[in-house]
C-alpha cells in the first residue's frame, strides 16, 4: 500500500462538466471568464518522501517534472492555454 493518498474525483463527471462549461461559455459570450484559472489535485502524505513519490506518480501522465518548492511543498503543473492543471503536495501541518 502506498504511503500517500491522492484525492481525486469522478473522472467522467469532471470531463462532462468541463464540456458543459465550455459549451455554456461559447453560447453566452457576455459571461466573464477568469484570467488564470486552474484545477488542482491534492496529494496527501505526512512523509516528505511519500508526498514527492505520490506527486511523481500523479504527474507522470502529464509529462511534466515535479518542482520542489521548499519546506515540504511540491508542485507539478501543465498549462492548456491559460488554464493550469496541477498536482500539489502540501505538508500536513499546513492542511487545516
Amino acid at each position: 500500500m502506498s504511503a500517500y493518498v491522492i484525492r481525486s474525483g469522478d473522472r467522467a463527471a469532471f470531463i462532462a462538466g468541463l464540456r458543459e462549461l465550455a459549451d455554456f461559455l461559447t453560447t453566452n459570450p457576455g459571461v466573464l471568464v477568469p484570467r488564470n484559472p486552474s484545477f488542482g489535485v491534492l496529494i496527501d502524505a505526512s512523509d516528505p518522501a511519500a508526498r514527492r513519490e505520490g506527486l511523481e506518480y500523479a504527474a507522470a501522465p502529464l509529462g511534466v517534472p515535479v518542482e520542489d518548492l521548499g519546506e515540504g511543498y511540491y508542485d507539478a503543473r501543465r498549462s492548456f492555454g491559460p488554464i493550469a492543471y496541477s498536482f500539489i503536495a502540501i505538508p500536513p501541518e499546513e492542511r487545516q
